[in-house]
C-alpha cells in the first residue's frame, strides 16, 4: 500500500482541511479494522450457552455476558469517543485498539463469573476506535461522495457485526470458547500495528477541557431535534436486533438440535444483510433517506412477525435474519450519514450520541433477552420483540404526519 497517499492525507489533516480524494485502498482498510474491531462485542453471544456453565452463569443469566458487554461500549461511547474531538486520533485508535487485546487476553483465561462479566464490561469499553475511524473518514471524504464513503466503511463495520457471529461459532467448535478470545486478541494486535503506520495523523482545532467536552456532548443532544430522533429510531431496531441474535442461537441449539457449526452457517446467511449500508450510502447522497428510512422502520418489525410463524422448521427464521438485518443496517446507515451533516467540527461528539444510544438500546435488548426466552419460548418472543421496531415506525409517522 503507498505510504504517500497517507502522508497527504496526514499533513492535509493536521492543517484541518479536507484532502480532494481519500483513496479506495485506505477506504478499503478502515473497513476491515472496522469490521474486526467491533466483532469484539459479538463473539459472546452465539456461545453464552458454552461461556456459561463453565464460568458458573445460570442460563437465565447467561445474556448478562452480551448485555455488560454492550453497556460498556455505550460507555465507551459516551465518555471516551468525544475524545476525538480533543485529542490526536491515530494515537487514540491504537491505544484503544490495545488495551481491548489485553481484555480479550484476560477473558480467555478467567474461571470468576464476576471478573468475566467485569472483563465483557471493559471489552465494550474499549472497543470504541472503531467510532473514532468512521468519523474521521468522513472528515477526509468531500461532501458529494461523503454518504458513500461512510456506507462503504459501515459495511465492513456492519460485515464485522455479521460475521463475528459465525466466525465465533466456528473457532469454539474447533478450539473451545477461550480460543475465540485468544484468537480475536492477537487480530487486535495485528490492528494496532497496521493503524499505527497507515492511519493519517489527525489533530482536531477543538479546544476545551474534558469536562466542557463531555457536557457539550449532552448540549448537542439538546440542540438537534434531528439527532435525538435518528438516535431513537436505531436504539429501538437495535434493541429488537440484540434480542433477536441472543435468543435465536439457543431456540436453533435446543429446539431445531444444530450444533456449532450450523448456528454459524444460519449467522453466515444472516450476514446478507450487510448489502445494505452502501446502498444506504447511495440513497442518502440521492435525497432519498426519508424513504429509505420508512422501508427500514416497516422491515424490521414485519421480518419478526414472520419470524415468529409456526412451522416449516426454521425456514421463517432464516427469512426474519435476513430482513432484519438488512433494516437495522439500512436504518444506521442513513441515519449517520444525517447526523453526520449536522455540524463537521463536532463529528466524534454528535457519533457519540448516536452510537450510545444504539447500544444502550442493545444491551438493554440482551438484558431481557434470556429471560424472555427461558419464560414464553421462541414464537411469543419474536412477536413481543416486534413491538420495539414497531414503536419506531409509529414515532417516525406521527412526526412527519405533524409535519404535513
Amino acid at each position: 500500500m503507498p505510504t504517500g497517499n497517507f502522508a497527504t492525507t496526514a499533513s492535509t489533516a493536521v492543517k484541518g482541511e479536507r484532502p480532494a480524494t481519500l483513496s479506495g485502498a485506505l477506504v478499503a482498510l478502515l473497513a476491515f479494522c472496522c469490521g474486526a474491531v467491533v466483532a469484539n462485542l459479538y463473539y459472546a453471544q452465539p456461545i453464552v450457552e458454552l461461556i456459561a456453565p463453565q464460568i458458573g452463569l445460570s442460563n437465565a443469566h447467561a445474556s448478562l455476558i452480551v448485555s455488560l458487554t454492550q453497556l460498556g461500549y455505550a460507555a465507551g461511547l459516551l465518555l471516551l469517543v468525544p475524545l476525538a474531538d480533543l485529542m490526536e486520533n491515530r494515537r487514540l485508535v491504537v491505544g484503544f485498539t490495545l488495551a481491548v487485546s489485553l481484555c480479550l487476553i484476560a477473558a480467555g483465561f478467567t474461571e470468576s463469573p464476576s471478573l468475566f462479566l467485569a472483563l465483557s464490561l471493559l471489552i465494550g469499553l474499549t472497543s470504541v476506535a472503531v467510532q473514532i475511524l468512521v468519523p474521521l473518514a468522513a472528515h477526509m471524504a468531500p461532501e458529494e461522495s461523503r454518504g458513500r464513503v461512510v456506507g462503504n466503511i459501515m459495511s465492513g463495520l456492519l460485515l464485522g457485526i455479521l460475521l463475528s457471529r459465525p466466525l465465533s461459532s466456528l473457532l469454539a467448535q474447533a478450539f473451545g470458547w477461550r480460543g475465540v478470545f485468544f484468537s480475536a486478541a492477537g487480530l487486535m494486535v495485528v490492528i494496532a500495528c497496521v493503524m499505527a503506520v497507515a492511519l493519517p495523523r489527525r489533530m482536531p482545532t477543538h479546544q476545551s477541557s474534558y469536562g466542557e467536552l463531555i457536557g457539550s456532548v449532552f448540549a448537542l443532544a439538546r440542540r438537534h431535534a434531528g439527532l435525538r430522533e435518528r438516535s431513537l429510531y436505531q436504539g429501538l431496531l437495535f434493541a429488537s436486533f440484540s434480542l433477536f441474535w441472543t435468543i435465536v442461537p439457543i431456540e436453533l441449539i435446543r429446539q431445531h438440535d444444530f450444533s456449532q457449526a450450523q448456528v454459524a452457517v444460519f449467522a453466515l446467511v444472516g450476514a446478507v444483510g450487510a448489502i445494505a449500508a452502501p446502498i444506504a450510502g447511495r440513497l442518502a447522497d440521492a435525497g432519498h433517506g426519508q424513504r429509505g428510512t420508512l422501508v427500514a422502520l416497516l422491515l424490521a418489525p414485519l421480518s419478526l412477525l414472520i419470524g415468529a410463524l409456526p412451522g416449516s422448521g426454521y425456514l421463517w427464521l432464516v427469512v426474519c435474519a435476513v430482513l432484519l438485518d438488512f433494516a437495522v443496517q439500512l436504518n444506521m446507515v442513513l441515519g449517520q450519514r444525517e447526523v453526520y451533516a449536522i455540524d463537521p467540527h463536532s463529528r466524534a461528539r454528535l457519533n457519540a450520541v448516536y452510537m450510545t444510544s444504539i447500544f444502550v438500546g442493545g444491551a438493554l435488548g440482551s438484558l431481557v433477552a434470556s429471560p424472555l426466552y427461558e419464560q414464553v419460548g421462541w414464537s411469543l418472543s419474536a412477536t413481543s420483540i416486534a413491538a420495539v421496531p414497531g414503536l419506531a415506525l409509529l414515532l417516525f409517522l406521527i412526526r412527519h404526519y405533524r409535519q404535513g
